[in-house]
C-alpha cells in the first residue's frame, strides 16, 4: 500500500477527533449558557404574569399557557414614582461615575506611563496600594468626611465615593496598557512637534479604545448594580433602584409583581450597554491576552 494510501485513514480519524471535539465543547458551551440564562427567563416570565398567578404557582406553568402574560405589572412599575425616580437617580449615578472614571484614570495613566516627574514611581505604587483596601473599611470615615462637607446622603457624595474607589484600578488598568504602546510612536510624534495633549488625544485615546471600553464596561456595572455604598451614602432622595426595590422587598415581602419588572428592568440597561460595547470589549480582552 503506498504511503500516501496509509496516512489518509489517520488523517480523516484525526480530522473526526478534531470535529467530535470541538462539537463537544460547543454543545457544553451552549448547555452551560441556558442554565445561566434560566433565572434570567424565569424573573422575565415572572414579571409579565398576574400576582395571583405568582403567588399560587410557579413561573414554568405559564409556558402551558401563554395567553396569561402580559405588560401590565411594567405599566404599574412605570407609573411609580418612587421607581421611576429611582432609575434616573441610578442613570444619574452610573454615567456621570464611569466618565469620570474613564477620563480621570486616562490621563493619570498616560502620566504614570510616558511621564517624567518626580516621585512617579511611588506614587504609582500607593495608587496600586489602594486597589487591597476593602471598599467596607473606607465607609465610615468617608461618611464623616461627606457629613462635614455638606455632600452626605445625595448623589453627588454617591457619585464621588465610587469615583474614589474605582479611580486605582481603573489607572493601573490603562498605566498598564498605555506602557505597552511603542515607544517609536511617541517619539515620532513628538518629533513632529506634537504636544503632550495632542500626542494623548489623537495618538494614545485611538489606540487604548478598546482598553477604554472594557473599563467602562466594567466601572458602569459594578455602579449600576451597587447597593452597599447607596444604602451608607444615599438618603430616600437619591436612592438608585437597587435600594428601592429592596425598600419595596423589605415592606411588602413577596410582592414579585412589583420586583420582577422593577428587576428586569435593572437588567436590561447594563445588558444594552454591554452588548453596544461588545466589539470593543472583545478586542480589549483579546489585546490584554498577547501583550
Amino acid at each position: 500500500m503506498p504511503p500516501a494510501a496509509a496516512r489518509r485513514p489517520v488523517r480523516l480519524t484525526s480530522r473526526l477527533t478534531a470535529w467530535l471535539g470541538k462539537g463537544l465543547v460547543q454543545a457544553l458551551l451552549v448547555v452551560v449558557a441556558l442554565v445561566w440564562l434560566v433565572p434570567t427567563f424565569g424573573l422575565f416570565i415572572s414579571s409579565l404574569r398576574p400576582s395571583t398567578d405568582n403567588a399560587t404557582t410557579g413561573w414554568w406553568t405559564a409556558l402551558a399557557h401563554p395567553g396569561g402574560l402580559g405588560f401590565s405589572n411594567y405599566g404599574s412599575i412605570l407609573a411609580d414614582s418612587g421607581i421611576t425616580h429611582a432609575f434616573w437617580n441610578t442613570v444619574l449615578i452610573s454615567v456621570p461615575t464611569t466618565v469620570a472614571v474613564v477620563v480621570l484614570a486616562s490621563l493619570a495613566g498616560y502620566a504614570f506611563a510616558w511621564l517624567e516627574f518626580p516621585g512617579r514611581d511611588v506614587i504609582f505604587l500607593l495608587v496600586v496600594a489602594m486597589l487591597v483596601v476593602p471598599v467596607q473599611i473606607g465607609l465610615l470615615p468617608v461618611a464623616k468626611l461627606f457629613g462635614a462637607l455638606g455632600i452626605f446622603g445625595s448623589l453627588t457624595g454617591v457619585i464621588l465615593f465610587h469615583v474614589a474607589y474605582g479611580l486605582p484600578f481603573a489607572i493601573f488598568l490603562l498605566r498598564n496598557y498605555f506602557a505597552d504602546i511603542p515607544r517609536e510612536m511617541l517619539e515620532a510624534a513628538r518629533m513632529d512637534g506634537g504636544s503632550e495633549w495632542l500626542i494623548f488625544r489623537r495618538l494614545i485615546l485611538p489606540v487604548a479604545k478598546p482598553a477604554i471600553a472594557s473599563l467602562s464596561i466594567f466601572q458602569f456595572l459594578w455602579v449600576w448594580n451597587d447597593m452597599l455604598v447607596a444604602l451608607i451614602f444615599a438618603d430616600s432622595g437619591s436612592q438608585p433602584l437597587t435600594v428601592a426595590l429592596q425598600s419595596q422587598m423589605r415592606q411588602f415581602g413577596s410582592n414579585i409583581d412589583v420586583l420582577a419588572p422593577g428587576a428586569f428592568l435593572s437588567l436590561v440597561v447594563p445588558l444594552i450597554v454591554f452588548f453596544a460595547f461588545q466589539r470593543h470589549f472583545v478586542q480589549g480582552v483579546m489585546a490584554g491576552s498577547v501583550k
